[in-house]
């Protein structure tokens, strides 16, 4: 028998890393002199967070799908405009980089991001410097530095605006860590895109009055409505689908599907952009540095796993209360043994659907039933 869950899991990762391609792709298509010639990167985001935040207010004023959350000025003021301008920041910066340099080589400095996550954090003093980490921080650094020297058509102001959003990407994380959860406030992606796409977009007015609405003005440029609004609309979705994902897997998929997917788009630029020529030296310098990229997930992942471990695991509290029991009386009669491996059984169970982040994925069978406790999900 098909399992549908299973299938429907599957499903929405198939969504996502299709949608998640397609937007990249789509964006260079849009952006690029040599393709619909539309070279505004800092309108085209103004677009997506206009079209964002009106069906986020469609969605929470008028059709009330979700309730919006008890946002006082002080939380805005101090958490929602820095998350919202470095949320801007990075979008700007990213879809700059496509007026440079192509899309292959854009996923792979994308490999820096955890070195840039890594830095934030102990810059914000949200982690804490280790030897471990930091070598895989070396492995990775080395093999984006190799990828950047085989690239052929390599771009030193790409280069650095791309960089420059990753490091803004990842600040914005960070922040999000920082004061979001101290303020015990949790957005989903419908609330995020209430509050934080309208001032985006006022960030990102101010560069676009200066920059890129003088140049517009003397420019022929031609404006596609459907064009842009399929843009915007696959942006939305985009972000919908991450959600999705994220709500029925667990962090090893995502960042498992990640991987995966700019293995595709390294591939499908090639194919759709036939500037983006891939060297040898590109595809070592990539796998060096996925390779330190891959380790970090592992250990991201196992430290977590490793602060969801009671002190002591249930066998061994068990072993421990039988011992002090037989102490006290040297005679142990189990009553009803049988029912009570049974209940203990399914108890193990459900707290094991509601633990596992791979829990979708695997059958209950698998599931290991040592050292399990109840949490609540957490959606990144």
């Amino acid at each position: 028998m098909i399992n549908k869950s299973l299938v429907l899991t599957y499903f929405y990762l198939l969504i996502y890393l299709l949608l998640s391609s397609g937007v990249i792709l789509y964006n260079k298509w849009v952006l690029s002199p040599k393709y619909f010639n539309f070279p505004f990167p800092i309108t085209l985001t103004m677009i997506h967070m206009g079209f964002s935040g009106m069906v986020a207010f469609v969605l929470i004023r008028v059709f009330k799908v979700v309730s919006p959350v008890k946002m006082t000025f002080e939380i805005y003021a101090t958490c929602v405009i820095p998350i919202s301008a470095f949320f801007a920041s990075s979008l700007w910066f990213g879809n700059t980089a496509y007026l440079h340099i192509s899309v292959a080589f854009i996923q792979m400095l994308k490999a820096l991001m955890p070195v840039a996550t890594f830095i934030m954090a102990v810059m914000c003093g949200t982690d804490k410097p280790r030897c471990d980490v930091f070598l895989n921080m070396v492995l990775v650094s080395v093999g984006v530095v190799i990828s950047s020297y085989g690239e052929i058509h390599f771009n030193v102001v790409g280069t650095l605006y791309q960089v420059t959003g990753i490091f803004a990407e990842a600040l914005r994380l960070v922040l999000t860590q920082v004061l979001l959860q101290k303020k015990g406030l949790t957005l989903n992606p419908i609330t995020s895109l209430y509050y934080i796409a309208p001032c985006s977009f006022l960030f990102l007015f101010v560069p676009w009055y200066l920059l890129e609405k003088p140049q517009m003005e003397v420019s022929h440029i031609q404006f596609n409505f459907w064009i842009f609004f399929s843009n915007a609309l696959s942006a939305l979705a985009l972000n919908f689908s991450i959600f999705l994902v994220i709500g029925r897997t667990g962090a090893v998929t995502i960042r498992v599907a990640g991987v995966l997917k700019d293995w595709i788009l390294i591939a499908l630029s090639t194919v759709i952009f036939p500037e983006s020529t891939i060297t040898g030296l590109n595809i070592i310098g990539y796998a060096i540095a996925l390779c330190g990229v891959v380790m970090y997930n592992y250990l991201k992942v196992k430290d977590v796993r490793a602060s969801q471990l009671p002190p002591e695991s249930i066998p061994e509290r068990n072993a421990k209360d039988w011992k002090l029991e037989k102490k006290s009386s040297d005679i142990f009669v189990p009553n009803n043994s049988s029912d009570n491996i049974r209940a203990g059984a399914s108890n193990l169970d459900a707290s094991d659907m509601n633990v596992d982040e791979e829990a979708p994925l695997m059958p209950s069978s698998r599931l290991s039933h040592i050292g399990r406790t109840h949490l609540t999900n957490h959606g990144a």
